[in-house]
């Protein structure tokens, strides 16, 4: 089961009381005071794991506390501190406070730590106050409580290209051979439901070696304010670097080809996060079996855009490569340009 979103609750652990004592020894009666210090709470820390690529091990076990700190003892001796709880997210998760909406992390790289709930400080034993004046206290501090915070994660997909357009346009089938990615692929709208990543290996090219791509679920109109659930869709593209619009010319689907353009970018320009600023080939799918009133006015509108059209059939191969070395070099010049200029 692919999870991208959950809520989850978390409390760190409390710290222990200080301890109200006095040393009692042979020929000792009155050793002053020997409470000792309250242990430290234990934190609630997240790490970001590359042996996940879900949340789902969140979404039926949404709690999670951290140990409270050991109560102080006799003999000045400090009580143990609270047990740390580390919870293992995928790369590419963002954390949030669900109530508050601030970004607290963002895990882009393995192995990241960050404590998102503090244990709570240990309380002083009676030892800690003494003084030349107050040579016996019997004052004493409880342990503080630990922080509670209830958290929104989601996960993003780290990718460097990402596929985007209507549903059936041919995605999956082109991630397929492009990669060694096995998506679900059948002929009927929304066969993905979930964002697939494949790697894409260029040979003989130094500078890319490889690639990461995204086949995200295909959008429709309205998908920036959640029709068939695109912002959860449309966020797994938010860190490409790239974009492939592909664009189904095919005289079975029925679809006019330039207005689904014009509704893609459109959804990703109202959605924001700098989508529809991203650097876009055109890509039109499906050629071997391309209505050719349609083929036409798809190139058309590539040449009043001065933007170069990419003409692929996935089932044939016609025109794979040239797109995949195509996307390869448009990630090495983005690499090189400003990030200003990669987005215009």
């Amino acid at each position: 089961m692919f999870v991208d979103e959950v809520e989850i609750r978390i409390q760190a652990g409390g710290g222990g009381n200080g301890c109200l004592a006095f040393r009692r020894e042979k020929f000792v009666p009155r050793g002053g005071p020997s409470g000792g210090d309250g242990g430290d709470g234990g934190d609630v820390i997240l790490e970001s794991s590359e042996r996940h690529n879900t949340l789902v091990h969140f979404r039926f076990n949404p709690e999670h506390k951290a140990g409270r700190g050991g109560h102080g003892e006799g003999s000045n001796r400090q009580g143990k501190r609270g047990r740390d709880v580390v919870l293992r997210v995928p790369v590419g998760t963002v954390v949030a406070d669900a109530l508050s909406g601030e970004r607290l992390a963002d895990f882009t790289e393995p192995g990241q730590q960050q404590i998102l709930a503090h244990g709570g400080h240990g309380g002083r034993g009676n030892a800690r106050f003494a003084t030349s004046t107050n040579q016996a206290p019997r004052r004493v501090e409880p342990g503080q409580p630990g922080e509670f915070r209830k958290l929104k994660l989601e996960l993003k997909l780290l990718a460097e290209v990402g596929l985007v357009g209507f549903p059936n346009v041919g995605k999956s089938t082109l991630i397929s051979v492009l990669s060694a990615a096995r998506p679900k692929i059948a002929d009927y709208p929304f066969t993905t439901l979930t964002p697939n990543l494949g790697v894409v290996r260029i040979s003989g090219d130094e500078d890319a070696d490889s690639f990461v791509v995204a086949d995200v679920p295909g959008l429709i109109e309205g998908a920036h304010a959640g029709a068939g659930l695109g912002t959860r869709f449309l966020r797994h593209i938010e860190r490409t670097r790239v974009l492939a619009h592909l664009v189904d010319v095919s005289g079975f689907s029925g679809r006019d080809p330039v207005h689904d353009v014009e509704v893609i970018e459109g959804e990703l320009r109202d959605f924001g996060a700098g989508l529809s600023e991203k650097p876009a080939l055109l890509v039109a799918s499906k050629v071997d079996i391309a209505d050719a009133d349609k083929l036409a006015a798809l190139r058309a509108l590539a040449v009043l855009r001065q933007q170069p059209l990419h003409e692929i059939s996935a089932v044939t191969g016609a025109g794979v490569d040239a797109l995949k070395y195509a996307l390869a070099q448009r990630l090495r010049e983005t690499k090189l340009e400003p990030p200003e200029a990669a987005a215009s």
